[in-house]
C-alpha cells in the first residue's frame, strides 16, 4: 500500500469519526449513519490494500 493511499484511507476514516462526534453533540441520525459509513468505506479500503499487500510480497 502506497504512503499516499494510507494517508487517504486513514483520513477518510479520521473524518468519518468527526461526523460521528458531530452527529452525537446535535443528536443528529443521518450524520452519525453517513460518519460510520465513511468510517467503513474507510476501512474496507485499508483491507483491500492490505490484500493487495500481502499477494505482492507472496509473489516477490
Amino acid at each position: 500500500m502506497g504512503l499516499g493511499d494510507k494517508i487517504s484511507n486513514k483520513a477518510e476514516e479520521l473524518k468519518g469519526k468527526a461526523k460521528e462526534g458531530t452527529a452525537d453533540a446535535k443528536n443528529d441520525s443521518d450524520l452519525k449513519a453517513e460518519g460510520k459509513a465513511d468510517q467503513t468505506s474507510a476501512k474496507a479500503k485499508q483491507a483491500g490494500e492490505e490484500v493487495k499487500d500481502a499477494w505482492k510480497n507472496a509473489t516477490d
